[in-house]
């Protein structure tokens, strides 16, 4: 069956339950008000801080969007573009070009001109739905879009050239359009985060939205009566993979517009969220603003809250025990995924498995992971080599990087996906992530793992985060530089780093040092490919330790 048949048996099941809430602490702040202060009935409804809709009306909505692109003339496996922040719309709007029989192409928020541009051009975006934040970046790159045919708008002053979605929507079926969608259609194209280059478009199945709804529900056991804080952008498949477990039993999301410490805990408190997930920043600014007194939580009511579970990069264990320090009744997961995997629960540490933090687990509900050497064999587990992590899953790998086959060819061999992702295992079977197969460092003829090297780094109390790159250096081929981001408040010399680092093994130490923030995208990730531009080339501009 394809998800939206999921969202049609809510709507039946639970019609006046809620089912998405939008809570936007900014609108707020826009008002000169505190939490506390805020007046819950603004009579202007762009300027609520809050919004709520039930799930008969997600689906009506979701319909009267399918035939509003039917009529238009949307046809089976057209593109459909959605370039929006976190909003009450988007995932009615999503589900809605489900329904159509067309390909949802959700686009990152925070797309250049010219990388929207790309991506619509290498996707084959017909039509393009988008918000008020992108008006400007749309209109640099109008004219250099001839594929467009319809375009929508939603939000208030609708520009010229696009149809107001709020204006029309209203004026379509809520029926159920009678287009008949199986599993082995094409529903989604989502787009690599481009921590390697510009994006590749990845084409989904139907049956990859299921496998990775049901994986979700299976992992983290989602009921009627749960509450998912959802904070990550929706564009991306952690956030919507994650929101599908829930969908399965009718459970209700709150999409939280911010990641600020006090937004996040206060949106926990006050919406009664039971199941949270994160990213390392945001843990770590959180347990950062309940030190400090920034936030203080013995004020919040968080005794509802009882998973909270990490993904999309890999997880300091010290950050985990520090996080179970400060909230001892939480459960903890961590769920490892891709985009070409369907998102996250392909590889899953398991809330029972909190003895293995540090690891990502073993292999998902419905996949099978191996982690394989370069020339095929696989890695014993417990035996400390590292290989490449390899999956297989019915009906959760992608069907091909659309309109590009070498790199389909290179990424997908006999049925397994190959991650790109660099593993060991250790002797119970649970797989440890190394780090990107493009990032590893060659000094001197060994391997480096950056990621080994700032999970030591990160347990220097100064340390807010840190990045470990590859320089390029006329004897060793390449030398690890540390980008180092410090704490507010703290200090911290290249000497006392030098000193903290000399407990790793000599060659892991890195050469080098720069204090700088440590850049990352809108999934947590850290944009190597940026701090590389940044320094790769300016060697000379670093102090680089002397060879002893």
């Amino acid at each position: 069956m394809p998800i939206t048949d999921f969202l049609v048996r809510d709507a039946k099941l639970f019609p006046a339950d809620i089912a998405l809430v939008e809570v936007n602490p900014q609108t707020r702040e826009e008002h000169g008000r505190s939490w506390r202060e805020y007046d819950l009935v603004e009579p202007d409804p762009a300027k609520r801080y809050r919004r709520e809709m039930t799930w008969r009306d997600f689906n009506d909505l979701s319909n009267r969007f399918a035939h509003m692109l039917l009529n238009a003339g949307v046809v089976r496996e057209g593109k459909v573009g959605i370039l929006l922040m976190n909003c009450l719309e988007w995932l009615p709007i999503y589900m809605g070009v489900l329904k159509t029989g067309a390909i949802a192409v959700p686009l990152n928020f925070r797309y250049t001109a010219e990388e929207i541009q790309y991506c619509v051009d290498l996707a084959d975006v017909d039509t393009l739905i988008f918000g008020p934040e992108f008006v400007e970046r749309v209109d640099e790159v109008l004219n250099d879009m001839p594929k467009l045919e319809r375009i929508y708008f939603v939000g208030d002053e609708c520009p010229e050239y696009a149809t107001s979605f709020h204006e029309h929507v209203g004026h379509f079926s809520h029926e159920e359009p009678a287009i008949e969608v199986l599993d082995d259609d094409l529903g989604a194209i989502y787009f690599s985060s481009g921590t390697t280059g510009f994006p590749k478009a990845i084409l989904h199945k139907h049956s990859s939205l299921m496998r990775a709804a049901i994986t979700e529900q299976v992992h983290h056991g989602q009921t009627h009566e749960d509450n998912f804080l959802c904070i990550p952008p929706l564009y991306h498949v952690g956030a919507k993979m994650h929101w599908m477990g829930g969908l399965t039993v009718g459970a209700k999301t709150v999409l939280l517009r911010g990641v600020s410490p006090e937004w996040i805990l206060r949106t926990a408190s006050e919406e009664q969220c039971t199941i949270v997930w994160l990213l390392v920043p945001w843990a770590q600014d959180i347990l950062d603003a309940i030190d400090s007194r920034e936030v203080d939580i013995s004020e919040l009511k968080l005794d509802q809250w009882r998973l909270m579970h990490i993904g999309a990069q890999p997880v300091p264990p010290s950050l985990i025990k520090r996080w179970l320090k400060q909230f001892p009744h939480h459960q903890y997961d961590t769920n490892y995924g891709l985009s070409e995997g369907i998102g996250p629960g392909s590889v899953h540490l398991g809330v029972e498995n909190i003895d293995h933090v540090g690891a990502i687990g073993v292999a998902g509900h419905g996949w099978e992971a191996e982690v394989r050497k370069e020339d095929g064999s696989v890695v014993e587990p417990g035996s400390g080599e590292v290989g490449e992590l390899c999956l297989r899953g019915e009906g959760g790998v992608m069907e091909c990087y659309y309109k590009n086959p070498e790199a389909t060819a290179e990424t997908l061999r006999d049925g397994w996906l190959y991650t790109g992702d660099m593993a060991e295992v250790d002797k119970d079977g649970f797989i440890y992530l190394v780090d990107r197969k493009k990032d590893v460092i060659i000094t001197g003829g060994e391997n480096i793992y950056p990621v080994q090297i700032e999970d030591y780094i990160r347990g220097n109390a100064c340390v807010k985060d840190v990045a470990v790159i590859g320089i390029p250096d006329s004897r060793l081929g390449e030398i690890a530089l540390a980008v180092v981001e410090l704490k507010p408040g703290t200090n911290c010399t290249e000497d006392a780093m030098r000193l903290f680092c000399e407990a790793l093994p000599r060659y892991k130490r890195p050469r080098a040092y720069v204090f700088a923030e440590v850049p990352r995208n809108a999934t947590g990730k850290i944009e190597k490919p940026k701090l590389r531009q940044i320094y790769g080339g300016k060697e000379q501009a670093i102090h680089i330790e002397a060879e002893q």
